[in-house]
């Protein structure tokens, strides 16, 4: 009979230990689940930090990227002007040489005119004094 006695307690002790381990099981449970949720919530966080830094990264680099367009657009601009006034400038050099040598062409006329003048009034004073 003492083998039958020791049963029911023992079978008590086992189910005690049971619910005992149970409940050590669900306590770690609980404690893993909130660790999970803390590490989540952490990494949320921490994604939404590295987000926001990127898109101000993204706004400063459209930013420098805006500025180095309108930069360009102003020496592109700059440089047109300076082609045409280089252009205008190589232009009126021309004209300045080429009315010099109309100039010198005109004082080598006048002077060939004064020439054939002065030849048409001998050869008149030839023909009148024969």
């Amino acid at each position: 009979m003492r083998g039958r006695g020791r049963r029911p307690i023992l079978l008590i002790g086992l189910a005690l230990f049971m619910l005992l381990g149970i409940a050590v099981y669900f306590r770690l449970w609980v404690l893993e689940y909130k660790i999970s949720s803390d590490e989540a919530e952490l990494l949320r966080r921490q994604f939404d930090l590295a987000n926001r830094e990127a898109m101000e990264e993204s706004a400063e680099w459209r930013l420098r990227y805006d500025e180095e367009v309108e930069r360009s657009r102003k020496c592109a601009a700059e440089l047109i002007e300076m082609k045409k006034s280089l252009t205008t400038k190589v232009e009126d050099a021309g004209i300045n040489r080429k009315a010099e040598m109309l100039q010198q062409e005109k004082m080598d006329l006048l002077e060939r005119v004064g020439s054939l003048k002065q030849e048409l009034e001998s050869v008149k004073l030839n023909c009148n004094a024969r």
